[in-house]
């Protein structure tokens, strides 16, 4: 148990005071096909569900396998289930990160959205996420992230969204993992700036009502006003706000992710823009290598 409890503690450190951004590599189920037609992979490519995962799997691990993917300015990862339990070169993907890469391990566990309700879309029920959150122990993953959107400057589906995101968020500091709380908000709406007013104030309750000692980490959409969340950022109970980028292209995401002072990235489809099957490995390499430094220089501007 002493190891384990020096590697988090590790983790923490990093996670909480080390320079970089978070890789969101946690597409899954219906985003998957989108994924990976991104990366130059058709969808007659493969025939049955196991296939398309196994290429996503060999996407994600040659980019974890590069050499620009590295704790240098890296500092975690996001994984799919189906990541977390597979292997790279035979080592689970999780101690891969960490041990091989020095990046730190998430988890994505929620189960997808409901219907939209109140301008919001609620988390589906997390069936079994105990028992999902004892086997990420049991692999090392440091947190989680979960999951909800909101599409409207709707002040009773907003406290809603944020309510359910806390109490699941206590659910996994029980079990000693770091939940990443994402309440994201559509960057297309009109109201987009009204609704970020009502998040930081029912997020700020939230926080306020935890007890002492513990933390949470924020993943929220690049705000309309440049610092808006400058309070959750410089928050005791905050370990980290990162941001994500919300169908901006990298350039724009990175534009306005180095115009908030303390939030760092966590990015997914702008991390793996530019890079395809198609590449060989030293131009699949360069191009990330140029992503990395872009979104990593973002992160540390403010």
């Amino acid at each position: 148990m002493a190891v384990k409890a020096s590697l988090n503690e590790a983790m923490a450190k990093q996670m909480a005071t080390k320079p970089g951004f978070i890789a969101a590599l946690d597409q899954s189920g219906g985003s998957t096909p989108k994924a990976l037609r991104q990366y130059g992979i058709e969808e007659g490519a493969w025939s049955t569900d196991e296939e398309m995962y196994g290429l996503i799997h060999q996407m994600r691990a040659r980019i974890i396998k590069s050499p620009a993917f590295s704790g240098e300015k890296v500092i975690g990862a996001i994984l799919f289930e189906r990541t977390m339990d597979a292997s790279i070169d035979g080592t689970p993907t999780a101690e891969y990160l960490w041990t091989k890469r020095k990046v730190v391990p998430f988890l994505k566990v929620d189960k997808g959205l409901e219907a939209a309700k109140d301008g919001v879309q609620m988390m589906k029920p997390i069936t079994g996420l105990d028992a999902l959150l004892d086997r990420a122990v049991a692999k090392g993953i440091f947190g989680t992230k979960m999951r909800s959107v909101i599409d409207a400057a709707n002040p009773a589906g907003i406290a809603a969204v944020v309510a359910q995101q806390f109490e699941i968020g206590k659910q996994i500091l029980a079990h000693g993992l770091m939940p990443i709380i994402e309440p994201e908000v559509t960057i297309t709406i009109p109201d987009k700036a009204e609704a970020e007013d009502i998040l930081l104030a029912e997020i700020l309750k939230h926080l306020d009502a935890l007890p002492a000692g513990q933390q949470v980490m924020l993943k929220l959409s690049l705000p309309t006003k440049a610092n808006q969340y400058k309070a959750l950022v410089d928050h005791p109970k905050v370990m980290r706000v990162v941001a994500l980028s919300g169908g901006y292209s990298r350039t724009e995401a990175c534009q306005k992710l180095a115009a908030n002072t303390g939030m760092i990235a966590s990015f997914s489809r702008a991390t793996t823009e530019g890079l395809s099957a198609q590449q060989s490995d030293a131009e699949f390499d360069k191009v990330l290598a140029e992503t990395i430094t872009a979104i990593c220089d973002a992160s540390t501007a403010g």
